[in-house]
């Protein structure tokens, strides 16, 4: 695992032991992996299978390709997968058309979007969208995405 993987791991395993609310670490590499070349659910021999899978996709894949793999594959409602699928069921328009706004609500209903409501998020999912969509212009006005279009 990279060293943002292992820290992100760390987290989680140190919040769950301390009692507070079960969650996930897994990385956007870790979850392409997961879904791409495994099958849904826990257990411990398939998150060895996750591991041993983001190691070799990350050795050869790249960040552009991993990330354009998860967003062609990642879980976006009930039944649609990948966001191309995602917009048209929400919005009725291609990936390449949504508004900042439109791609900031799904993106901010990962990892659980079977229970939040992309078309009218309300409390911290609005807040959360909203965020994101502030801060698209920014990432690129100051290349943070550049680690992804190299």
């Amino acid at each position: 695992m990279t060293g943002s993987t292992a820290r992100q791991s760390t987290g989680a395993i140190e919040s769950n032991a301390r009692g507070g609310r079960i969650r996930g670490g897994s990385t956007i590499s870790q979850q392409t992996a997961k879904n791409v070349f495994l099958w849904q659910g826990g257990g411990y021999v398939r998150k060895g299978f996750e591991a041993w899978f983001t190691v070799l996709i990350e050795q050869i894949w790249g960040k552009r390709r991993i990330m354009e793999v998860y967003l062609n594959v990642a879980e976006t409602g009930i039944g649609t997968y990948g966001v191309e699928a995602g917009a048209r069921r929400y919005f009725g328009s291609s990936a390449a058309s949504l508004t900042p706004l439109q791609a900031a609500r799904m993106a901010a209903a990962l990892p659980l979007p079977k229970e939040r409501s992309v078309k009218n998020p309300r409390g911290w999912l609005a807040r959360h969208g909203n965020t994101i969509s502030a801060r698209i212009g920014s990432v690129a006005r100051d290349g943070l995405d550049s680690c992804v279009y190299q």
